[in-house]
């Protein structure tokens, strides 16, 4: 078995959540998805569970972090361009997500934030290596 990486988030809307990780390019996988979760796939190895936070629950005793107010993490995607950096957020935030800086542009990174419904905080960025040793 190949390895994969799957990413449990807690949302407060199951629905409204699915809809906005759609928006951003994720297909959501129906064999592992029900009314208390969504598997949403960014790649062939890459997953990201969303489940309301009664299923949550299930899978710890510690309390669910507020992370509308706090940061429990940072998750980060890498795409093929600024341009496709940019696409992606413009349908992120046409789908209700949120940006809570500026973009930054590093010169060999240029990355932007964007928050889910719930807090849940991603980087979309695009390195060019080749710009990376003039750092």
């Amino acid at each position: 078995m190949s390895k994969q990486l799957f990413l449990n988030l807690p949302v407060k809307d199951l629905q409204k959540s699915a809809d906005l990780y759609t928006a951003l390019g994720f297909q959501m996988n129906p064999q592992f998805s029900d009314e208390t979760a969504k598997c949403m796939i960014w790649s062939e190895h890459i997953y990201v569970m969303l489940l309301t936070h009664e299923k949550f629950k299930q899978f710890t005793s510690k309390p669910i972090a507020d992370t509308k107010s706090q940061l429990a993490g940072l998750f980060s995607l890498s795409l093929d361009s600024i341009q496709k950096v940019d696409t992606m957020m413009q349908m992120g935030l046409n789908a209700g997500g949120t940006e809570p800086n500026e973009p930054r542009n590093y010169g060999f990174m240029y990355q932007r934030t964007l928050e889910d419904f719930d807090g849940h905080t991603w980087e979309l960025f695009f390195m060019d290596m080749s710009k990376f040793s003039e750092q």
